[in-house]
């Protein structure tokens, strides 16, 4: 008997104090369920058109499924190796070097991903400290600030003004502090569909020259570009590709988002700290799919069509647009296009977004497919 009471006295010194740590202090106290979810969940809701979320609505080459399902059937369902398939890693070495003139070695300066986010949040957790700031230009990609935030760093952000979101490079100098520790750019950007130019890289590269700053070039919508405009790498420029992160995207590039495949390309000793972290995060990435990627990639077609792949949506969209209230600038990249509804309605966009998706069942996602900056 003696010994029961003192057994079950034992477990109640145990559970009783664990029954009283249910406090404590979120490391993202801002950030709540994201527009994207909430938005999703209120368009499925009215049964509405949903363009709330960037993915495509047509399915992906048939080919590209049937080279996946052949590297299983041939046994490639173990792990990868850590940094990705080498035979993955030696075409996007070849296909940077082609498009941008940047040799990346396949060996140790590239590494396949699970997705560019995966990319972006590891060059982050890599490189920023508690305090160091990370300029942020808005509007951006929401995982950007989050992944800032959970290593201590501390956003500094400058603010794309609309119709023509040109980035103030003067005012971005200005920025800069002896804290600044990396600079985010994204083109195509994300949602304005703006693309940086040349004279815009050369700005930057500039303004670097002679600090220590990282960049972290986020180029998930690189094969998206149009009107005969060129996408603008940053491996393109020495003085940046010394100092940058690019991350890029084969499920937006092959409309198969649900892969979340993707890679990083880096200078040899920036990409020895991202494998740091990247071999703890997530060790490796989906085998069977970068094999079969390594074959499709062999045709540089499968990428440099999606140009007009991509224009011919978006001139059919805008056509339809055409004799509507609603104002826009048509999308130089992505496949997100910006529309301006001042002259609808003086609504928030939220607001406005939540109208539409009640009473004309299209889903939008305000501050993205709806104008995220009413002008007046």
């Amino acid at each position: 008997m003696k010994a029961r009471v003192a057994t079950r006295a034992f477990f109640i010194s145990i559970f009783i104090p664990m029954n009283s740590m249910n406090t404590f202090q979120s490391k993202l106290p801002n950030v709540k369920t994201t527009i994207f979810t909430t938005v999703g969940n209120l368009a499925r809701e009215h049964d509405a058109l949903d363009l709330s979320q960037g993915f495509p609505n047509f399915e992906a080459d048939p080919h590209l499924i049937s080279l996946v399902d052949d590297a299983m059937k041939k046994g490639f369902n173990q792990y990868a190796p850590m940094q990705g398939y080498f035979g993955l890693r030696e075409l996007i070495s070849e296909k940077i070097e082609s498009l941008h003139g940047q040799q990346y070695h396949p060996d140790n300066e590239i590494t396949i991903t699970v997705g560019a986010t995966q990319a972006i949040y590891t060059a982050i957790t890599a490189f920023i400290h508690p305090g160091d700031e990370v300029i942020v230009i808005k509007p951006a990609y929401d995982c950007y600030e989050p992944a800032i935030e959970l290593n201590g760093g501390i956003p500094i952000f400058l603010q794309m003004d609309a119709p023509d979101y040109n980035i103030d490079w003067d005012a971005l100098k200005t920025k800069i502090t002896q804290k600044t520790k990396m600079v985010i750019i994204n083109t195509p950007h994300n949602p304005s569909g703006k693309i940086l130019l040349e004279s815009d890289m050369l700005r930057l590269q500039e303004i670097l020259k002679d600090t220590n700053i990282l960049v972290l070039s986020d180029e998930v919508y690189e094969h998206i570009v149009f009107d005969g405009l060129q996408h603008q790498s940053v491996s393109k420029f020495p003085g940046l590709a010394e100092r940058s992160f690019v991350c890029a995207s084969f499920g937006k590039t092959f409309h198969v988002t649900g892969w979340k495949m993707g890679y990083c390309a880096a200078p040899a000793n920036l990409m020895e700290e991202f494998r740091k972290v990247h071999q703890f995060a997530v060790f490796c990435v989906d085998h069977p799919v970068q094999r079969a990627l390594a074959t499709y990639l062999r045709n540089p077609e499968h990428y440099l069509g999606l140009n007009d792949f991509y224009q011919k949506k978006r001139d059919f969209f805008l056509k339809g647009l055409r004799g509507s209230k609603f104002q826009f600038t048509p999308s130089q990249g992505t496949y997100f296009q910006l529309l301006d509804y001042t002259s609808i309605t003086n609504e928030s966009d939220a607001k406005f977004a939540k109208r539409l998706i009640v009473n004309a069942q299209i889903g939008k996602y305000p501050h993205i497919l709806v104008q995220c900056r009413r002008q007046g």
